[in-house]
């Protein structure tokens, strides 16, 4: 099946997080149901995609269920399947965007209490923002240029404006860009932080408790994370890298040991391992 990406979200309104993974080779996505053990059941849900790599989960049309938006990395194009009940997922509708959209997220950008889609185009070095009209249909994407290979995008607030930001990993220049909201969900040119060499995911939370969201970064390439601190107004302080096991391709933060400090996890691609590594 080749399962290519994952998230997590109650599917069913029963008040338990649900697995949604999009399947590469199939062309296809797999709804697993928590059974309220920890355990999912064996039937799935399976409905047919376009060349899906990235999906992001939110109710995009208010009607307090989860729908489902996915990015065609060939098809050049986003893909929304609305929440219909009994676990079904009709097509929606299809909205182009730029080539090769590699990474998507659901993510109100100009306050109006609706997500918008954000996606990061690997090929044409662009942003795409499609804002929600508001009933779970969008808008033509507004472009923005970023640095080559754009393969990762988290969408936070990281000037504390309360209008959410864009952090991109430009894979191919090895750096982030960051995009600062302008207002109404447009964004000013990227500001660019130098990282190892190849970024492949990035993750943007506070890890030095000073309520300012920092830049996380898995370099593919160069065996190590990278570390940005906020320096309080959106902009960051060079990275300070860590090792990792070779060849990190994905990154999490999240506290494991309950200490109350977020740690960073790494996926190791062609060294088949995971890196922890504990906050002093």
């Amino acid at each position: 099946m080749y399962p290519c990406a994952v998230k997590l979200a109650d599917i069913n309104s029963d008040n338990k997080p649900d697995i949604v993974v999009v399947n590469w080779i199939e062309n296809s996505a797999t709804i697993l149901l928590n059974a309220d053990n920890g355990t999912f059941l064996p039937q799935t849900v399976d409905f047919y995609l376009i060349d899906p790599i990235s999906v992001a989960l939110a109710d995009v049309n208010s009607d307090e269920k989860i729908d489902i938006v996915v990015a065609g990395k060939y098809s050049r194009s986003v893909d929304v399947f609305l929440n219909a009940d009994n676990d079904m997922f009709p097509f929606e509708a299809s909205y182009l965007v730029g080539d090769s959209p590699i990474s998507v997220a659901l993510v109100d950008v100009n306050n109006d209490h609706t997500p918008d889609i954000i996606v990061a185009n690997q090929e044409s070095h662009s942003v795409s923002v499609l804002l929600n009209v508001g009933d779970g249909t969008f808008r033509s994407e507004t472009s923005y240029s970023v640095d080559n290979g754009p393969v990762s995008v988290a969408v936070v607030d990281v000037n504390n404006d309360n209008k959410p930001d864009i952090v991109v990993a430009n894979q191919q220049s090895h750096n982030v860009g960051v995009l600062l909201n302008d207002r109404d969900g447009t964004f000013f040119p990227q500001t660019t932080y130098q990282t190892g060499s190849m970024p492949s995911s990035v993750a943007v939370i506070d890890v030095n408790g000073d309520n300012n969201p920092d830049i996380i970064v898995a370099n593919w390439k160069s065996t190590s994370v990278s570390v940005l601190l906020n320096a309080g107004d959106g902009m960051f302080l060079s990275q300070t890298t860590y090792s990792t096991g070779n060849d990190p391709f994905a990154v999490e933060v999240v506290d494991v040991n309950g200490d109350n400090k977020p740690d960073i996890v790494t996926a190791n691609w062609f060294s088949s391992s995971v890196s922890v590594l504990l906050h002093c």
